[in-house]
């Protein structure tokens, strides 16, 4: 498959008046097209903040991209000059945010913000944008997709403003589509209902996806491939089958065992003991070493490698280094 998106070594960090959060810590994934890459892991570990650097939309300051790079296309987006940027946003590359109702602007109708993205990157008339935008209305399972043009945003319900959010997103069929929570403020009945579309939109279009989420529960169906992100820095990547079902990090094992499954009514979900670690001063080990059941001497003072476990998984735990596994067995 080819590659449509590399991301190399990123790292993130903000100025504050504490002193500097390393929000990325070196953070590599390749995005092959026609792909859903699920990034998903705590609040804070650094998953909105990569997608934020992808799209260039850190603010600075405080924020600054300190290494790194990022080709779409074979582009390099890091260093592009921001009047071409401009170009690749919403085009190329579009994002669509958790919170609905601060992406739709209140004091216009749908119909017109629908338009608007085609009318700032293409020289469409009034009557093809219209057009273009009872399209989306419809794919993304508006009813009655024409009448609802001249609605105003309040008038409609949460799950029908988040269609709205996806359907901006696409009117300008871009390759790339990010999406940040978009299920987070919905309830369950809803949020499966946008899952379901992002798959048919995906067998339609064939943009590719990547869905930042805090909840493995959520990626389960849709995801082709998953990377799992903890502070700053992602800890595990494979394919959904990989990573549900052969998960080898002790931090991906306790998101799994924190999330109800059918499978295991009887027993009690298992929450995570402890806190993630100070981004102002990043630990030099792995950062999960604290609350891991399984941690040894060396995971406290130097960080693991990564370990190839096939050729789609891979995993930075000091537990799968042969040199840890003889001196277990030892034991």
């Amino acid at each position: 498959m080819e590659k449509l998106l590399e991301v190399r070594d990123l790292e993130v960090s903000f100025l504050t008046y504490g002193g500097e959060v390393q929000a990325v810590r070196g953070v590599s994934f390749d995005l092959h097209r026609g792909e859903t890459l699920a990034i998903v892991g705590e609040s804070g570990c650094g998953k909105s903040v990569t997608a934020n650097s992808i799209m260039r939309l850190i603010p600075q300051p405080p924020g600054r991209i300190t290494n790194g790079t990022i080709q779409f296309k074979h582009k390099e987006l890091i260093t592009l000059p921001e009047n071409q940027m401009r170009k690749i946003r919403g085009v190329d590359i579009s994002m669509i945010f958790q919170d609905p109702m601060t992406a739709l602007n209140p004091t216009l109708t749908v119909g017109n913000q629908l338009a608007e993205g085609l009318k700032q990157h293409t020289s469409v008339s009034a009557k093809e944008a219209k057009q273009k935008a009872v399209e989306l209305l419809d794919l993304v399972g508006i009813p009655n997709p024409e009448e609802r043009l001249s609605l105003y945003p309040h008038q409609f319900s949460g799950g029908m403003r988040q269609r709205i959010v996806i359907a901006m997103a696409l009117i300008c069929e871009p390759e790339l589509l990010i999406a940040d929570e978009p299920t987070t403020a919905l309830d369950v009945t809803i949020q499966a209902q946008i899952l379901e579309l992002f798959e048919r939109i995906q067998e339609q279009t064939g943009v590719a996806i990547i869905l930042i989420t805090h909840d493995l529960g959520v990626v389960a169906k849709i995801a082709d491939r998953i990377a799992v992100m903890y502070a700053g820095k992602i800890i595990e990547v494979g394919t959904k089958k990989e990573i549900f079902y052969h998960s080898q990090h002790p931090y991906t094992k306790g998101l799994l065992n924190s999330v109800p499954r059918l499978d295991r009514r009887e027993g009690k979900l298992i929450p995570i003991d402890g806190t993630p670690p100070d981004l102002f001063s990043p630990p030099a080990g792995c950062p999960f070493t604290a609350r891991c059941p399984k941690a040894m001497e060396v995971c406290d003072r130097v960080y693991p490698l990564e370990t190839n476990l096939s050729s789609t998984h891979q995993v930075e735990c000091w537990l799968q280094d042969e040199r840890a596994t003889k001196l277990l067995a030892s034991k």
